[in-house]
């Protein structure tokens, strides 16, 4: 009956959702694309943006980024559960981890403005120490410090891809300005690779809990089955969180060249 109530709930935050989106969002049509200008096929659009390079590096390192992400959340429980002895308080580790995250989202938004937004990109990191010595050492206060911390980097890991994003669209603009209705084809095709990673992170972790000999519903897992969760929480998510910010080193656009292509769209419209 919970999981009918939590399906139903779902549904109307879905519904409510799509009736504002059609009521308050009214589209138009780029007020600076001049009248010779044409919309950009989807599929010569989707060839243009795979071969744009900062659109490719950034998707390439927050589709790690995401997976490490959906990586700890997804196995989280199980961790506290079977590995940590934590079972009576995984609940309350998760409110945790969402509070700290909604609440950290003002404190991101302030420092990407002032330090950058590769800069703001190293708080995705700040999980990695703190995960890792919750494996090594199971503790309760240190579970709630790594769930509060957890929450800080999960919040820049949402918000830097969507506040980037927009700044690869206007470099696509100026490199091709004669082309419109490319927005869609970035945003939709990032989503899709979102949703990839979530779908790569399930997965990872059900395929290395099936090998390990995992079986839901007993109190007790084997020692392969915990080792197999430590590495699902720790170091797993630790290694695509380097190479996601690896990657993120090349990309191209900082603070000035922004500013640069912010004033030559504005001289170009």
């Amino acid at each position: 009956k919970v999981y009918m109530i939590a399906a139903g709930v779902i549904a109307g935050v879905y519904l409510l959702g799509i009736v504002v989106l059609f009521l308050g969002v009214k589209e138009r049509d780029d007020p600076y694309a001049l009248k010779s200008d044409r919309a950009i096929p989807f599929c010569k659009g989707l060839a243009l943006t795979m071969k744009h390079d900062p659109y490719v590096k950034l998707t390439a390192s927050f589709l790690l980024i995401s997976t490490a992400v959906q990586l700890e959340q997804g196995n989280f429980v199980l961790f506290c559960t079977h590995a940590a002895g934590l079972r009576n308080h995984f609940q309350y580790l998760v409110v945790t981890i969402l509070v700290s995250a909604v609440l950290s989202v003002p404190f991101w938004q302030k420092f990407l403005q002032r330090f950058g937004k590769k800069c703001a990109a190293c708080g995705i990191s700040w999980m990695i120490p703190f995960a890792v010595m919750l494996v090594t050492i199971p503790n309760l206060i240190l579970a709630y410090f790594v769930a509060f911390i957890s929450g800080l980097s999960i919040a820049a890991s949402l918000l830097l891809p969507w506040s980037m994003l927009p700044d690869v669209v206007d470099n696509f603009r100026l490199q091709n300005p004669h082309g419109k209705g490319h927005e869609t084809i970035f945003y939709s095709s990032y989503v899709f690779f979102t949703k990839m990673s979530a779908g790569i992170g399930l997965g990872i972790s059900a395929a290395g809990l099936e090998f390990t000999g995992y079986k839901p519903g007993i109190c007790r897992q084997s020692d392969d089955v915990i080792l197999t969760l430590k590495l699902l929480i720790g170091a797993v998510p630790a290694i695509l969180i380097l190479l996601g910010l690896f990657i993120l080193l090349f990309y191209p656009i900082t603070e000035e060249s922004r500013k640069e292509t912010k004033l030559a769209l504005e001289e170009l419209r």
